[in-house]
């Protein structure tokens, strides 16, 4: 009967903890940026599934072409790492640039850039502040700070982001 009771109470209370445990958001098959509409989409079996406000770089109309052009990269990339310790409130690495954006930028003879990130805020960085920021980035793609710690935790490494005009 102990035995018994203890299981029936295990059982229980497993049931109960994991009805109130917070669900976890699924992580996505792919990230789309759609520069022109300022927004971030996260999808999930050829589905939108949640959808972020962004800010850009502050030039950001056209492909990032050298570093310093304040531009955010058109095109296909990967999530290739992360960075806890980001100086704007986390940041999850856009494989930016990738051979092609190499080759592009030794034919004019200047340097791609890199370093071109999904990240937060300096600060608080709250809705009412990244609102009132627009575009300020030197090319990355910016969320407020709640939304990056959201991010950070569905997003993997390798999940592939494509950046469009």
């Amino acid at each position: 009967m102990n035995t018994t009771y203890k299981f029936v109470a295990c059982l229980i209370a497993g049931i109960f903890l994991t009805a109130c445990a917070p669900k976890k958001e699924p992580s996505p098959d792919l990230i789309v940026v759609f520069k022109s509409e300022r927004e971030l989409a996260l999808v999930r079996n050829n589905k939108i599934y949640k959808r972020y406000d962004i800010g850009l770089g502050q030039d950001p109309i056209g492909h990032k072409v050298q570093e310093g052009d304040s531009r955010t990269p058109e095109g296909h990339y990967i999530i290739s790492g992360r960075n806890p310790n980001s100086l704007y409130f986390l940041s999850l690495r856009i494989s930016y640039p990738d051979e092609d954006d190499i080759d592009y930028a030794r034919e004019l003879g200047v340097s791609p850039g890199n370093h071109i990130m999904i990240h937060g805020m300096k600060g608080k960085g709250t809705r009412r502040e990244f609102l009132e920021q627009g575009d300020w980035t030197e090319g990355c793609i910016a969320v407020t700070n709640d939304e990056m710690h959201e991010l950070w935790h569905v997003i993997e490494d390798g999940t592939p982001i494509t950046i469009l005009p």
